[in-house]
């Protein structure tokens, strides 16, 4: 891609306009997304010393300051280590109707390490094109740039920086060692955008040989491209591309197999129940002691007793080291976003736990049958939820999923049970009694949702929870076991 590229070769389309001209070009598009909703993610990569900050600021300069944001992304900080690579780049994607204009990007670590294994390599690209199209499906405009230039003339950059004085601090490491190694680094480089040059987010390879005709190819194509990605998706939304097609058809059911007479007595209950906590809390220790993040979800049937099992499953665990995250209706500034843009945020760092009281399933669950989520969105979301969730495994995080399921006979009891106790009275919502009226339909997706995502690397576990003291033992019971097999791998 970039090994064979022709500097000699170099076409401006655009020279013809003046900069100030295809800056007020891009602020009108800029309104015209903002005025569809449609979010733009730009990045500009390239070599270092290429001129990505002479582009940006060219980019940004007629632009409404409101409605644009730069992220800068290079070496990550000690925080940024202990979470998931995808993480601190999610955190940034741009709301509706906004731009995001990254500088360097999730290809940064990648560009700049000689040494990655093949292996590694392979899943962090895996990872960044779920992202993408992730983005993209959710009707993002992703635009991609590589600043590309010569040897002698990243030398002369290199040269122009030492000597002056107050921009010398610009000058890092990263800038030498590209130096020093050009060729290797040509040939790495072209590897990956060959690698990463997704039909879906293509790469735009550009010559910064001279900084004024890269800024103003940049700011041309970004123009057309937005424009393209309008047309796209507005195609789309009109039914020419997005077609409300389902890629699953309805096999096995798992909730109508369980057996939900399974019960344990008081004293089998209370002889099992500190034992199990015990041990719990211990490896809940040991999991921080070894850095391993931990994320358990707890779904199921309303007052099926996930809060009852978080409970006693913590009961004897350091409250320092978890945290418990309810998830209830999304925020305004949370629906500005692709739908797991917030969970993000709650991932656990390094030897933390994170317990998710509902979660991100509520898109193919609650959403679907609420339609909150059409079912091209919903549809999707299985796939997209089980890249995320293979990406957080891939960085090493526990994953455990629990769903704790009662018959509709057990819930009205149970509805009636706290309309009547002072204490529990505050659990019942008129929500709670709108989902039982679609008790068919939410099994149904419940259904659906247990069979489509359920992964060797986040498998799900359905707890029979008819009997709670029953429910509650299992709990206990898979977080340990699950819990000493993470730790037997994480030690081989």
């Amino acid at each position: 891609m970039i090994t064979e590229y022709d500097f000699n070769d170099f076409e401006n389309p655009y020279s013809q306009f003046k900069t100030k001209e295809l800056g007020e070009r891009l602020s009108r598009a800029q309104r015209l997304i903002g005025n569809l909703d449609i979010p733009v993610l730009i990045i500009i990569d390239g070599w270092e010393s290429s001129g990505k900050g002479y582009v940006i600021k060219d980019l940004v300069k007629e632009l409404n300051p409101k409605h644009f944001k730069v992220s800068v992304f290079e070496t990550p900080t000690e925080e940024e280590r202990t979470r998931p690579f995808l993480c601190r780049f999610w955190n940034k994607t741009p709301r509706y109707g906004d731009i995001a204009i990254y500088d360097r990007s999730f290809y940064f670590k990648l560009f700049n390490d000689l040494s990655i294994e093949q292996e590694e390599l392979e899943q962090n690209i895996e990872d960044i094109s779920s992202i993408e199209k992730q983005l993209l499906d959710d009707n993002a405009i992703i635009i991609k740039f590589f600043l590309h230039q010569k040897e002698d003339t990243l030398q002369k950059r290199i040269d122009e920086l030492k000597g002056d004085e107050y921009r010398s601090f610009m000058i890092s490491e990263r800038d030498e060692d590209q130096y020093d190694h050009y060729h290797d680094y040509l040939e790495h480089f072209d590897k990956i955008l060959e690698k990463s040059d997704f039909t879906f987010s293509k790469w735009h390879v550009v010559s910064s040989e001279d900084k004024k005709e890269a800024s103003d190819k940049v700011l041309g194509m970004s123009i057309d491209l937005i424009h393209e990605g309008i047309d796209r998706i507005m195609g789309m939304k009109n039914g020419g591309l997005r077609r409300q097609m389902r890629d699953y058809e309805p096999m096995e059911k798992p909730l109508n197999k369980l057996n939900l007479n399974l019960k344990l007595d008081d004293d089998e209950y209370d002889e099992l129940k500190d034992e199990l906590q015990m041990e719990a809390q211990e490896l809940a220790f040991e999991l921080y002691t070894k850095g391993i993040p931990t994320i358990l979800v707890f779904e199921g049937v309303d007052a099926a007793g996930k809060g009852g099992a978080i409970e006693r499953l913590t009961r004897e665990m350091d409250p320092r080291g978890y945290e418990v995250v309810t998830t209830s209706a999304p925020s305004q500034l949370e629906r500005e976003h692709h739908y797991l843009w917030r969970f993000y945020k709650d991932f656990p760092k390094e030897g933390d736990m994170k317990i998710f009281d509902r979660s991100w399933y509520g898109r193919v669950m609650v959403e679907r049958v609420e339609g909150l989520a059409d079912m091209e969105e919903w549809n999707r979301a299985y796939k997209e939820i089980n890249q995320m969730e293979k990406h957080l495994y891939n960085a090493g995080t526990l994953i455990l999923k629990f769903f704790i399921y009662i018959d509709k006979n057990e819930q009205l009891d149970r509805f009636k049970d706290r309309e009547t106790e002072p204490d529990k009275v505050y659990k019942l919502t008129d929500e709670d009694w709108r989902n039982r009226e679609k008790w068919n339909e939410h099994i149904e997706a419940m259904n659906e949702m247990l069979v489509r995502t359920d992964t060797d690397h986040a498998p799900w576990v359905i707890v029979e929870g008819q009997q709670k003291k029953y429910a509650r033992i299992k709990v206990l019971k898979t977080f340990i076991e699950q819990a000493k097999r993470k730790i037997e791998q994480w030690d081989a």
